[in-house]
C-alpha cells in the first residue's frame, strides 16, 4: 500500500494555522520548526507528529466545515492509502519511519475549521476515522512533499534508508 505526501505543515509560534512547507524535519521529540503550547496534551515522543488523510479533509470540506490545509494542527497531510490509518500502523515515509500511538483528540484550538465550532466533529470516539492521528518517530529524518508512504509491517525492515 503505498500514498503520498500532499502537505506539510509547521507552526514556530505554536496554534494554528500551521504554514505549509516544502520540508520537514522530524525527530523523537517533534517536528523541527514546529512548536506546540500545550505540551501536556500535544508534542513530545509519542505524539512527535500528528497525521492527516486528505479523505478526512475533503468529507470534513463537504459537510461544510471551513477546514483547509494546516488548520487542524496537522503536520503530515497523506493521501493514496488502501487502508485508513490507525493506531500502531508504522509508515515509512520517505527516508523516515513512524509508528502511530494514537488518535490526536480535536480541542478548541481548532474550532476556527469548523462550522459553529463544532471542532467534535473530528473526533475519533464520536466519528471512528474521521480524526487525526498521532505518531512517534521510529527513524528521524527529512520529509518533503510528494515523498512516498508505505505501510509497514510490526517487524518489517525499512526499505531504502
Amino acid at each position: 500500500m503505498t500514498g503520498h505526501v500532499v502537505g506539510l505543515h509547521a507552526s514556530p509560534s505554536g496554534g494554528v494555522p500551521k504554514h505549509p512547507l516544502d520540508a520537514l524535519e522530524v525527530t523523537p521529540v517533534g517536528c523541527t520548526g514546529d512548536r506546540q503550547r500545550n505540551t501536556k496534551h500535544h508534542g513530545g515522543p509519542q505524539r512527535a507528529v500528528c497525521l492527516l488523510e486528505v479523505r478526512v479533509l475533503e468529507s470534513l470540506q463537504r459537510q461544510g466545515h471551513p477546514t483547509m490545509p494546516g488548520s487542524t494542527g496537522e503536520n503530515i497531510l497523506i493521501d493514496g492509502l488502501e487502508t485508513p490509518l490507525g493506531e500502531f500502523m508504522r509508515l515509512q515515509v520517505g527516508q523516515t519511519v513512524l509508528r502511530i500511538t494514537g488518535d490526536a483528540p480535536p480541542c478548541k484550538t481548532i474550532k476556527a475549521s469548523f462550522l459553529n465550532g463544532s471542532f467534535q466533529a473530528m473526533s475519533h470516539r464520536e466519528y471512528p476515522g474521521m480524526t487525526r492521528w498521532y505518531a512517534a518517530v521510529e527513524v528521524p529524518g527529512r520529509i518533503e512533499l510528494n515523498d512516498l508512504i508505505t505501510v509497514l509491517s510490526e517487524d518489517e525492515p525499512v526499505g531504502n534508508l
